[in-house]
């Protein structure tokens, strides 16, 4: 493995945790509280952009900032609990950081909220960077070193290569596996149960592409 300490970056919803179950809850919440039809369903079917996204779907502009607010307040209650870890989340952090590696979460969601899901679910990754989302990923790559981003959407590919970062993809979201390949994922793995032994290879080859 070369010298230089090897940081990977993970996405969080779809990646590491499975979110749809919590989320589908705040949706169906904030519906009851506003009165307002919001099919919850289509909202989790595609998740990875910036909340306010999804909102606009539902309200008119001028209250999507509002409801934003309003989502988080509840979203605690709804979605921390209802949110498991996907397949091999936790063993995939643990396997860069046991070859001496840094693994980072850098997430569109809010920093504070996705920490209360890592808390909840014991995954310790090294440092946690929220509300960025697609090409504004590679802010926190660069400045963290990054020379891998793991995600599952196309906007996560995306990230990893304006970071200049390998792109990892996982098709555990919203997103399958031919649409990550056509959108540039330089790697494709079924799921994070595959990222150790991917890992190991790849440092063991001394961290290059090929």
């Amino acid at each position: 493995m070369a010298s230089r300490t090897p940081t990977v970056g993970f996405d969080l919803d779809m990646t590491l945790i499975d979110s749809r179950p919590g989320i589908h809850a705040v949706y169906t919440r904030l519906a009851a509280d506003t009165g307002t039809y919001i099919d919850a369903d289509a909202a989790v079917s595609r998740l990875g952009p910036p909340l306010e996204w999804e909102l606009a779907h539902w309200f008119p502009e001028d209250q999507v900032e509002e409801m934003a607010r309003r989502y988080r307040e509840i979203y605690p209650t709804y979605a921390i609990t209802r949110t498991p870890a996907l397949p091999g989340a936790d063993d995939a952090i643990r396997a860069v950081q046991e070859l001496g590696g840094r693994a980072i979460v850098v997430t569109a969601k809010n920093a504070p909220q996705a920490a209360m899901h890592l808390t909840h679910l014991g995954i310790e990754p090294d440092e946690l960077i929220g509300g960025l989302w697609a090409e504004a990923k590679a802010e926190a790559l660069r400045a963290h070193g990054a020379e891998v981003y793991v995600g599952d959407h196309t906007g996560d590919v995306r990230g990893a290569h304006t970071a200049g970062a390998l792109s990892v993809a996982v098709p555990t979201g919203p997103i399958g596996a031919d649409e990550l390949r056509a959108a540039g994922a330089d790697v494709l793995l079924a799921d994070l149960t595959e990222f150790r032994p991917w890992w190991k290879t790849y440092a063991a080859n001394g961290r290059t592409r090929g």
